[in-house]
C-alpha cells in the first residue's frame, strides 16, 4: 500500500512511511502470514488433538488385541476380563506352531515376490505415461487423463470375471502371473507421478532435451530421481494393497504354495479349525510385521509423496 501526498514515500525494510499532516507517522505492513493450524484457539486445538487421539485409538485397538492373543494360551483367550500382558506367556508355543504348522514361511515369499514384481512393472508402466501427460503437447491429453480419473473411481471387484475369463484364456491361471497381469497398470500411480511431475519446473526438462537426452531418458535419469518421495509413497500404496489382498488371489490361484499371505492365513485357519487362536494370532503378526517395520522406516518420504505434488 502507499499514500499519495506531496513529497516522496520513505521505503526502508519493505515498510513504507508516509507522514500524514496533523498526526503521527503511519507504518504500513503486510499482514502477517499464518501458518495452517496456528490460528486455532486453545479449545479448539485441544478438540481437533482429542479427536486425533480417539480415531488413533481406535485403529490400533484390533492391532494391540491381535499381539495380546499372540502371547496367551487358549485358556486365556475368552476370558472376560482383557488384559494384555498374559498371566502364562504362550508366545514362543503360539510363534512357533505359526510357522511350522502351516507353511507360513512359503506364503510370505509368495507375498515378496508377487509385490515386489507387481510394483516393478508398475512403475515401469506408469512413470513414462505420467510424464507424457504432464510435459508432453499432443491430442486427446486430457481426454486420457479424464479415463485415468474414471480408472480410479472403477472398484477392482467390478473387472474380476473379465479378469478371470482373460486369464483362462491365456492358461496363466494358478500361476504367479495370474496374480500380477491385473495390476500391471495403476491409475493412482499415473496420477500421482503426473501431479508430481507436474510440480518439476518445464526448464528442466528443456535443457534435458538440449543436452540430447530423449524423453525416456529424461523419465528415469531426471524425472523419477526427482520424483524419489512420489515413488516411495506409491511403493507402500502397492505393497500394502497387494499383500493384504484377498479377493483376486481367491480366485486366482488354488495352488498352495503360490498362495500369498492374506489368502495362507485362511488356509492356516481351516488347518487349525478356527479353535486355536493364538498360533492364528502370531501368524497374523508375523504378516503385518513387515508393512509396519516399512511405513515407519519410510514414512518421511511417504508425507512428503503425498504432500508436494498437491503443492504450486
Amino acid at each position: 500500500m502507499s499514500v499519495t501526498r506531496s513529497g516522496p514515500a520513505i521505503t526502508a525494510d519493505s515498510r513504507t512511511v508516509a507522514p500524514v499532516p496533523g498526526r503521527a507517522a503511519r507504518v504500513m505492513t503486510r499482514p502477517p502470514v499464518v501458518a495452517a493450524g496456528q490460528g486455532l484457539s486453545a479449545p479448539a486445538a485441544i478438540i481437533r488433538h482429542a479427536v486425533l487421539l480417539i480415531t488413533g485409538v481406535l485403529i490400533l485397538v484390533p492391532f494391540v488385541w491381535m499381539v495380546s492373543l499372540s502371547l496367551k494360551p487358549p485358556g486365556e483367550i475368552f476370558r472376560a476380563s482383557f488384559s494384555f500382558f498374559p498371566q502364562q506367556w504362550y508366545a514362543v508355543q503360539n510363534y512357533t506352531r505359526a510357522l511350522t504348522e502351516a507353511p507360513l514361511p512359503q506364503y510370505m515369499l509368495n507375498g515378496f515376490v508377487v509385490c515386489a514384481v507387481i510394483l516393478i512393472v508398475q512403475i515401469l508402466v506408469c512413470a513414462p505415461a505420467a510424464y507424457a501427460l504432464a510435459k508432453l503437447e499432443f491430442k486427446g491429453r486430457h481426454l486420457l487423463f479424464g479415463l485415468v480419473l474414471i480408472g480410479l473411481l472403477i472398484p477392482h471387484q467390478v473387472l474380476a470375471l473379465p479378469l478371470f475369463i482373460l486369464g483362462y484364456q491365456f492358461g496363466i491361471l494358478n500361476t504367479y502371473a495370474a496374480l500380477v497381469f491385473p495390476f500391471v497398470v495403476s491409475p493412482f500411480g499415473i496420477f500421482l507421478f503426473r501431479q508430481f511431475f507436474k510440480a518439476i519446473p518445464d526448464d528442466i526438462v528443456h535443457a534435458a532435451r538440449l543436452d540430447g537426452l530423449s524423453e525416456l531418458a529424461i523419465v528415469w535419469r531426471i524425472m523419477v530421481p526427482m520424483a524419489l518421495p512420489a515413488v516411495i509413497a506409491f511403493s507402500i500404496f502397492s505393497v500394502v494393497s497387494h499383500w493384504n489382498d484377498l479377493f483376486w488371489p481367491l480366485i486366482a490361484v488354488r495352488d498352495e504354495n503360490l498362495m500369498p499371505p492374506s489368502l495362507g492365513i485362511m488356509a492356516f485357519k481351516n488347518e487349525e479349525a478356527g479353535n486355536d487362536y493364538g498360533p492364528l494370532m502370531a501368524a497374523s503378526t508375523l504378516i503385518v510385521l513387515p508393512l509396519a517395520v516399512a511405513f515407519i522406516a519410510a514414512q518421511r518420504w511417504f508425507i512428503e509423496g503425498l504432500t508436494t505434488g498437491a503443492i504450486k
